[in-house]
This record gives C-alpha cells, sequence and structure tokens, in this order.
C-alpha cells in the first residue's frame, strides 16, 4: 500500500484485492524484542517465587514452576500466532502478523512449519539467519517463513467512517446525488471502497479499482456510465451515500 515497500495482496470477505506493505526486519525485531521482554519480566516473577518457595522447603513445586516456564517459552510463538490470528503480544503491539503466501490465513501446519525453523533462525544460527533470510528476500521472509510459505505483513488500521468527508464537487452546496441506489449499501461498504481508493492513490494499482467498481456496479444494480472512470465512479459512489445518509440523520 506504499510507494517503495514490498507489498502483498490480501482478499478481503468481499473478494477483492488490496495491496498491504510486507513487515519489514525493524518491525519484527521490535516485535520479538517485547516478547521477549514479557518472559524477561516473567523470568523475575518466578525467581522470586522461587527463592520463596525454596525457603518453604517444597522442592517439588519449584522443579514444576521451571518446567511450566520452559513449555511456556518454548511454545510461546506457536500457540499464540495459532489462537491469536498470527499475531504474538508483540507482533499485537507492532501491528504485523503472519499470514500465507496466497494472502490467506496461515495454516496450523504452517504454523508449526515457522515454529520447528525457528532452531535454524534463530537457535543455531545465534538469530544471524532468520535476520540475513528476512533482509535479502523479496516478501522478507524468513527461513521458516520460506519452507512454510508465509510472511509478515502489517496490519493497517481499517478506515473509519468518521475520516470519508463529505465534500460537495466543485464546491456546489446543493448536491444532488447521482446514483440513488447506493442506499443500499452499509458503513462497512463504504469503508472498503475509500480503502481501495487509498491504496489506488499509492500503488496505481487499477485493477484493484477497476474489480470493486464492478462488483459495486452489480451489487447495487447500476450501470456505470462509459465516460466514469473506475475511480470516480468510486468516488461518486461515497459522496452519494454520505449525502443520503447525512439528509436522513
Amino acid at each position: 500500500m506504499f510507494e517503495c515497500m514490498e507489498t502483498i495482496q490480501v482478499s478481503t470477505s468481499q473478494n477483492v484485492a488490496i495491496d498491504y506493505p510486507v513487515a519489514g526486519l525493524g518491525e519484527r525485531i521490535a516485535a520479538r524484542l517485547i516478547d521477549l521482554a514479557i518472559f524477561f519480566v516473567a523470568y523475575i516473577v518466578f525467581l522470586i517465587l522461587g527463592i520463596v518457595i525454596a525457603f518453604s522447603k517444597m522442592g517439588n513445586l519449584l522443579m514444576i514452576l521451571f518446567v511450566v516456564y520452559i513449555i511456556c517459552y518454548v511454545f510461546y510463538n506457536l500457540i499464540f500466532e495459532i489462537i491469536m490470528n498470527g499475531q504474538t503480544v508483540g507482533k499485537r503491539i507492532m501491528k504485523i502478523r503472519v499470514i500465507s503466501l496466497d494472502g490467506g490465513q496461515a495454516s496450523l501446519g504452517q504454523h508449526f512449519i515457522r515454529w520447528l525453523f525457528r532452531l535454524v533462525d534463530f537457535t543455531l544460527t545465534a538469530q544471524v539467519g532468520g535476520m540475513v533470510c528476512i533482509a535479502v528476500t523479496d516478501n522478507k521472509q524468513r527461513i521458516g517463513d520460506v519452507v512454510a510459505g508465509t510472511t509478515v505483513i502489517k496490519t493497517v488500521q481499517r478506515t473509519n467512517l468518521s475520516h470519508i468527508a463529505f465534500t460537495p464537487p466543485n464546491g456546489v452546496e446543493e448536491y444532488t446525488p447521482v446514483f440513488p441506489n447506493v442506499q443500499q449499501l452499509a458503513d462497512s461498504d463504504i469503508e472498503l471502497i475509500h480503502e481501495v481508493i487509498i491504496t489506488y492513490y499509492k500503488t496505481r494499482n487499477y485493477d484493484v479499482v477497476e474489480a470493486m467498481a464492478l462488483k459495486m456496479a452489480d451489487y447495487i444494480g447500476i450501470v456505470r456510465p462509459r465516460e466514469m472512470s473506475g475511480v470516480d465512479f468510486l468516488q461518486t459512489v461515497i459522496n452519494d451515500y454520505n449525502h443520503i445518509t447525512s439528509a436522513t440523520i
């Protein structure tokens, strides 16, 4: 979605492909550091508990706590990325997540392969293997991503309807809707249209605009004027919708 950045197409629930920026090395390192910081804090807590338990002569409980801590550390990424749709706590804070290269949600198998290859990416190569691979691959993939067929994208916040301002064209205060049928649409549809327009201006990918224009015209049952470009059509739909809905408030 941004110029001079690697992007990958992700299919929305409306089957419209939108380009999302691939997360860079910096975001991924920051996310990992956040996750490690969580375990460092947990380590301090376990250490304090261990001292208390040691003085209480409850050696078995101390061993259980140690085993629990190791299990949580080893399986943390695998479990959280599965239950949090490709994110750990660090990834969520950094607004990045793991997806399949086809743009869909990563499968359990893909998450498992990524987790298994953490040994190669981080442990056996002293963190260097994964970072070098992310830096040199087109889709910013570590070795585990390459094998699993995944990558990590930036989760750009969706457009809110409040961010879409209605401005009558050419400064005309009296605006007449061109397509009254747009009242069939929902706020979420208008937000998606606005997001597609933003994507076009940042990537110049006109295919995305045409796909959305065709779907919208078919959905609301209208024929787009031949002289109206896809971008103009979608912008007109937004203007019409905002005008009609504002008039009913």
